[in-house]
């Protein structure tokens, strides 16, 4: 209770399974709102209304760091993703005899896709993201794990990604800020600018409201108006 600190509810651990980097994230399945969160030995679902767990799968074990959220797909679909050697996973939510189960729909090797750090973005039926591994790209996938562009000679790293209206926004490590149109038809570069010059892992996530861009490396915040002019 956030008004007297009482505990409501609280999750069991049964395989005591510990923390990762990852964010919990809601999810709504069969009109059940759900928390689904990455553990150092899986993944897990736990329901809103009394913590019970409703589902579990060691088919996601952590390696080294997980730091990607999940992302919630429709029609009972979770997108995980990693670095550090690890790929990509799709699971599928299914209802089992009346219990929730997680199936593997598809894995995707390093090469395919690896997000070390920054959550993947859904949008308009696609997956967008930077693949680690080789060029580091931003990519394209459908949702059956196919990749349907990449972005070229623009190149990234482990810096953040976000969308404003219909336009794509990007940071690479050293705070060279790119901006791009970006869709299931194709990706083009508008505008790109130095930010944070001379930048040093600029990898903190990035926030935009009224127009304002609010940026980071190891040392420095920055301001930007996009409005304009």
């Amino acid at each position: 209770d956030y008004k007297t600190g009482d505990v409501i509810w609280e999750t069991p651990n049964p395989n005591g399974w510990n923390m990762t980097h990852v964010s919990v994230v809601p999810m709504e399945f069969q009109g059940r709102r759900s928390y689904v969160y990455c553990a150092s030995g899986g993944v897990v679902g736990v329901a809103a209304d009394d913590g019970s767990l409703l589902w579990e799968t060691n088919a996601w074990k952590e390696i080294n760091a997980t730091g990607p959220s999940p992302v919630i797909l429709p029609d009972g679909k979770i997108f995980l993703s990693r670095g550090y050697g690890s790929g990509a996973l799709m699971l599928q939510l299914v209802d089992s005899d009346g219990k929730m189960e997680a199936q593997t729909v598809f894995e995707l090797q390093p090469k395919q896709f690896s997000s070390e750090q920054q959550t993947p973005i859904y949008r308009e039926g696609h997956l967008f993201g930077i693949r680690k591994i080789g060029a580091k790209n931003m990519v394209c996938l459908d949702l059956d794990g196919n990749q349907i562009w990449d972005s070229g000679r623009d190149r990234f790293g482990l810096g953040p990604f976000l969308f404003a209206d219909d336009l794509l926004l990007v940071m690479d490590d050293d705070g060279t800020l790119t901006l791009a149109e970006a869709t299931a038809a194709g990706y083009t570069r508008l505008a790109q600018h130095s930010v944070l010059p001379g930048g040093h892992d600029a990898w903190g996530p990035m926030a935009i409201v009224d127009g304002r861009l609010i940026a980071r490396d190891m040392s420095r915040l920055v301001c930007l108006d996009l409005r304009v002019k």
